[in-house]
């Protein structure tokens, strides 16, 4: 069977609809994992970060974020410590939607308590050790912050795809 070639505009109106995010994932000096809690859904820990504007990259995005939401300027260069992919955020959402995970490195206690949270996003913010997240998340979450955790440990990276939204 003999494709129709078609112009850019109509061919990528046929291709599947995806948005996109991205985080800087931080530990403290031991190790623990450093979230944020969403004002939107009080359950919900996440990594300093969102949804990339028109125009930006994913690391200016992660860099644009961890600053609105944490006061944080982050400086250092970019590593990617995984990729998620979200299928199925509901019919609120018509759009898969695609995350990048960058590591953050470790925050001094000088950096951690100078951390200003924004409210309109965030509550609170927690580190904690990987078991005391694992009782704190819903297993898809907290999943994916192990693997983000292992990735970091072990200087790989990963892929993590979970069927609805969680970043």
């Amino acid at each position: 069977m003999a494709s129709i070639w078609l112009p850019p505009v109509e061919y990528v109106a046929t291709l599947p609809r995806a948005t996109a995010y991205a985080c800087l994932y931080f530990t403290d000096t031991g190790g623990r994992p450093f979230q944020l809690r969403a004002t939107y859904r009080t359950e919900l820990w996440q990594w300093p970060g969102g949804n990339m504007d028109p125009g930006e990259t994913p690391w200016q995005t992660a860099v644009r974020e961890c600053h609105e939401e944490t006061g944080i300027v982050f400086t250092g260069e970019p590593r990617l410590l995984g990729t998620h992919f979200v299928t199925d955020r509901g019919e609120d959402w018509p759009a898969n939607h695609i995350g990048f995970i960058f590591d953050g490195g470790e925050l001094t206690d000088e950096q951690i308590a100078a951390v200003v949270l924004d409210p309109q996003e965030h509550s609170a913010y927690s580190l904690r050790t990987l078991e005391e997240w694992e009782r704190e998340m819903e297993p898809r979450e907290f999943e994916r912050l192990a693997e983000i955790d292992r990735a970091r440990r072990t200087g790989s990276t990963v892929y993590v795809e979970t069927g609805h939204a969680t970043g």
